[in-house]
């Protein structure tokens, strides 16, 4: 994986192989990063990062200047990963083993961007926005961004805005 922007534009990681991810792709990263340089000031959001995997969204965010990041995931060897990986490169940041769900109920923090990343074929991929909004995790002028297959729709999923392909990558987002 390659950051794509910022102070550490162009670093490659490797990630274990025993990690159970699947990255985001260069392409699609650039994409998705297209589009929110239209919309924020990365130095003066805060970012949670659901599913987070190797932290390669995460890493992005920090090396374009975000400093209140949170990346959550339930595997301990993936926040393991991100936690050393963000202490190598002197990223700010944190990181939260935690199922996502549980994260969501019982979390008070709220953020400018939410990204969800959850494994292709997650059952319950509506139950996302839904606890976000629900929560009031998101701030009011907010933007959560669901990374899915493009087979998959969530367009009638409430708060959707619009969503983004990137060959069999679709990024959906939602806003209040």
């Amino acid at each position: 994986m390659r950051i794509i922007s910022g102070k550490l534009k162009g670093r490659r990681l490797r990630a274990p192989k025993n990690l159970p991810v699947r990255p985001t792709t260069d392409m699609a990263k650039e994409g998705l990063f297209n589009v929110l340089n239209n919309t924020y000031y990365f130095d003066s959001i805060s970012v949670i990062d659901l599913f987070s995997g190797t932290g390669n969204i995460s890493y992005e965010f920090a090396s374009r200047g975000s400093k209140n990041i949170y990346a959550i995931d339930a595997n301990y060897n993936c926040i393991r990963y991100i936690y050393n990986t963000a202490k190598e490169l002197d990223l700010d940041i944190n990181t939260y083993k935690s199922d996502v769900y549980k994260f969501l109920d019982k979390t008070s923090l709220q953020a400018d961007i939410i990204f969800a990343d959850p494994p292709y074929g997650f059952a319950d991929l509506e139950k996302i926005p839904e606890m976000v909004f629900e929560k009031n995790i998101l701030v009011d002028d907010g933007m959560l961004i669901v990374e899915h297959s493009s087979r998959t729709s969530l367009k009638a999923v409430p708060h959707f805005k619009k969503s983004r392909d990137y060959g069999g990558v679709s990024f959906s987002f939602f806003e209040h």
